[in-house]
């Protein structure tokens, strides 16, 4: 099947982008300017990013809240409208991940879901199947763009073209832009301050535009997924289908921090609460290269040459610290502070297992 075009897609072409296949969609790797200036274009300044790649599905009606509460891990009870959620839609029989999502609260009757790309269809799959006939689940994945405007100059950005700026972490509000509607979120995987838009694709080109230009002066640059993933590396953010995936469980990744464990009901609760007590086999942790090696998803580790302890699943050269670093699926039993081995193409190279973040931001600063 031809690949999904982004409405920015003319734009990226015509910046020179290098682009590649991202969940069924084709969107900028990189530009010319390179995936370490971006990078740091994010980290000091401002970046945008176009993420229309990602899903969005829209749950309406009476008890919208009330019947995703009963499924999504984490608890909606928590917050209310005009906030935002770090979720998991996990299996019911396995506990697995199916998908890591953002749910965004509107009001008790109107929710909004970013799924990644690749799982959008599951995800809406899987709840379409047990929702009641009084919900409409509305599939917005190829209808609304998504821009996400990251780093410590943002607010400016947004703000000199209109946009609501300087709400709190995990909010959003809904503003209008040329005519159409753009709901702002205070969310981003890059770990620095930084917004999503979401809006419809028709008002997109203009509204990237607008954003390059109100953030020239502040040095802005547009970056591919490229820059995405050596950013959100550094903080350890999981990627679904390299760091979690439907064969791994939230304890074992790491995000049982997402999960509401005192919720009467969510899908995978019962094998996800026995699993937390008995403790798990694997973890997901952090290494840091002490030599100049780059370890890649899959390579071994181990802690003898002769001893696996687990494999990589994602593993980067830090622009931030340069040297490399990587997230492992590892034996629990390994402590923060060992040394351990990957294999590097055939060469043992010492790694040390560290906690992520490896760089330290200020997200939610205000």
């Amino acid at each position: 099947m031809p690949l999904i075009q982004s409405p920015l897609h003319d734009r990226h072409v015509a910046a020179g982008a290098k682009l590649a296949e991202f969940g069924g969609w084709e969107m900028p790797l990189e530009y010319p300017t390179g995936v370490l200036k971006e990078h740091a274009a994010v980290r000091s300044a401002v970046g945008i990013f176009d993420v229309s790649h990602l899903g969005k599905l829209v749950v309406r009606g009476d008890g919208a809240v009330a019947y995703l509460n009963s499924c999504l891990s984490n608890d909606l009870g928590r917050i209310g409208p005009g906030r935002s959620q770090y979720t998991l839609a996990c299996d019911e029989a396995t506990g697995g991940i199916v998908d890591d999502l953002i749910a965004y609260y509107r009001d008790d009757d109107h929710v909004l879901l970013v799924p990644n790309a690749a799982n959008a269809a599951e995800v809406l799959r899987r709840l379409q199947a047990t929702s009641p006939d009084a919900l409409t689940l509305t599939d917005h994945h190829r209808t609304h763009a998504v821009l996400a405007v990251q780093g410590p100059e943002s607010d400016q950005v947004l703000a000199a073209i209109g946009l609501p700026a300087g709400h709190d972490y995990m909010s959003f509000e809904v503003a209008g832009f040329e005519g159409h509607e753009v709901v702002v979120c205070r969310t981003g995987y890059t770990g620095e301050r930084g917004y999503e838009l979401i809006a419809e694709n028709a008002a997109a080109p203009a509204l990237w535009d607008a954003l390059l230009a109100a953030g020239e002066p502040h040095g802005i640059l547009p970056c591919g997924l490229g820059a995405r993933d050596t950013l959100r590396t550094e903080m350890g953010y999981p990627l679904h289908g390299q760091d979690i995936s439907i064969d791994v469980t939230p304890n074992q990744g790491r995000v049982g921090w997402a999960v509401g464990w005192s919720k009467p009901a969510f899908w995978g609760k019962e094998v996800l609460v026995a699993e937390k007590e008995a403790g798990t086999r694997v973890t997901l942790r952090g290494l840091v290269a002490q030599g100049r090696a780059i370890a890649r998803p899959q390579m071994s580790v181990r802690i003898t040459q002769d001893l696996p302890i687990g494999y990589v699943t994602s593993g980067t050269f830090s622009p931030t610290l340069r040297k490399g670093i990587a997230l492992a699926l590892i034996n629990s039993q390994i402590q923060l502070g060992a040394e351990v081995l990957v294999d590097v193409r055939g060469r043992p190279e010492v790694f040390v297992v560290t906690k992520p973040p490896f760089v330290e931001t200020d997200v939610r600063d205000s």
